[in-house]
């Protein structure tokens, strides 16, 4: 179907940071698949996971546990820095936000009518998730959507005007990803903690991009010091491996009783072994730690270029945002491919940076020299003939 645009190129294998496509050509990888691939290609851990486990046991439906599966739910409140809660798995970041949103409706039924999310938010693409997310055009062609979502500019006014005692939940990112690597503002999350707690409202921070140490904490929310209700992770957890889930903390942690979510696959015993492996060697590693310094280091690269088309940077650790001063991020996109390079355009004006979570010095400084290649053959190029 042609539901998405058309592939870049055809790849065919990968190895650390680096990817190769069918006619033998090597890319240095600075999107890992959107976040996903924390630990880069074929990385040796994650290989050894994926045999071992599906060796032993692959599936066993939702009628049974199984030891990979408890481990990672405690592995998941812990680094959450959680004391007790639940965990809910699915298959992907949408699936998690699905739960997420049937878990704020249970936050007061019929009383609490009203779900707040964010302007320009991505929140996935099935239909609950589609509903939280702030683009219109995404939205639009599969109107209806179902009710009750509120879409409010990030600003700390707008939730304030906002926010009442008929509001069931406020979900937000850390980092708007997919709207261009857009920060929050100052003190937003600290605020929205303060505002959800006195008006009973759920707290749910969608963790899908930023989660599993890619902002240089394990979870973006950690940043600002304040635990949410509910988190939805996905994507670097499984390293390449599909699995999402959703984490409730506290009282919200008791708001599903039994038979009212399910998912024949989430939380098998692959997908759990292999996030476990995944979550596993990244903080044997010090991975959290490293994506903290070297995406300081990543953005000082980008302003030494020193190029007049970049106007700056956003985001935190290693989910950067390049701002452009024109909308040109596509042809940058293109010309960066053309370098041996992926980047990714996340809006007309921003490229957005996310690399395996293991680059290192030598990979930064083949960035350095890729990126620039791409922005000075852009510079050479006019708009309307690219």
């Amino acid at each position: 179907m042609h539901a998405l645009a058309m592939p870049l190129a055809e790849l065919e294998r990968g190895q650390g940071c680096r990817v190769r496509d069918a006619e033998g050509r090597w890319y240095l990888d600075f999107l890992a698949g959107i976040a996903v691939n924390s630990l880069g290609h074929a990385h040796p851990v994650f290989v050894e996971a994926v045999s071992t486990q599906a060796a032993r046991l692959a599936h066993v439906s939702n009628y049974f546990a199984t030891a990979p599966q408890l481990e990672l739910a405690e592995r998941l409140l812990r680094l959450a820095g959680a004391g007790s809660g639940r965990v809910l798995f699915g298959n992907s970041g949408t699936e998690a936000n699905e739960a997420a949103f049937k878990l704020a409706r249970l936050n007061g039924g019929e009383a609490r009518p009203r779900i707040l999310a964010l302007e320009n938010a991505f929140h996935g693409r099935t239909m609950g998730a589609l509903a939280l997310t702030g683009k219109p055009a995404m939205r639009t062609p599969f109107e209806p959507m179902p009710g009750g979502v509120e879409h409010i500019p990030a600003t700390i006014e707008a939730l304030e005007a906002a926010i009442d005692e008929r509001v069931a939940a406020l979900f937000v990112e850390p980092v708007q990803g997919e709207a261009g690597v857009v920060d929050l503002p100052a003190g937003y999350l600290a605020r929205a903690r303060e505002l959800t707690e006195q008006h009973g409202a759920l707290l749910i921070v969608d963790e899908i991009q930023t989660g599993a140490g890619r902002t240089g904490e394990w979870f973006g929310f950690q940043h600002a010091g304040i635990r949410p209700d509910a988190i939805t992770v996905a994507k670097g957890m499984g390293g390449g491996f599909p699995i999402g889930a959703l984490v409730a903390f506290g009282d919200a942690a008791e708001l599903f009783t039994a038979g009212q979510h399910g998912t024949t696959y989430g939380g098998n015993p692959l997908a759990t072994a292999v996030s476990n492996a995944v979550l596993g060697e990244i903080e044997r590693a010090g991975l959290v730690e490293h994506a903290a310094r070297t995406g300081i280091r990543l953005r000082e690269i980008v302003a030494g270029l020193d190029s007049p088309l970049v106007t700056g940077t956003s985001g935190l650790g290693l989910l950067v945002g390049v701002g452009l001063a024109e909308p040109r991020a596509v042809e940058l996109m293109h010309a960066a491919l053309a370098e041996g390079l992926i980047v990714n355009a996340a809006n007309p004006s921003t490229i957005r940076l996310a690399p395996p979570l293991i680059a290192g010095d030598a990979e930064l400084e083949e960035f350095a020299d890729r990126f620039g290649r791409a922005l000075h053959r852009l510079a050479s190029t006019r708009t309307d003939t690219v």
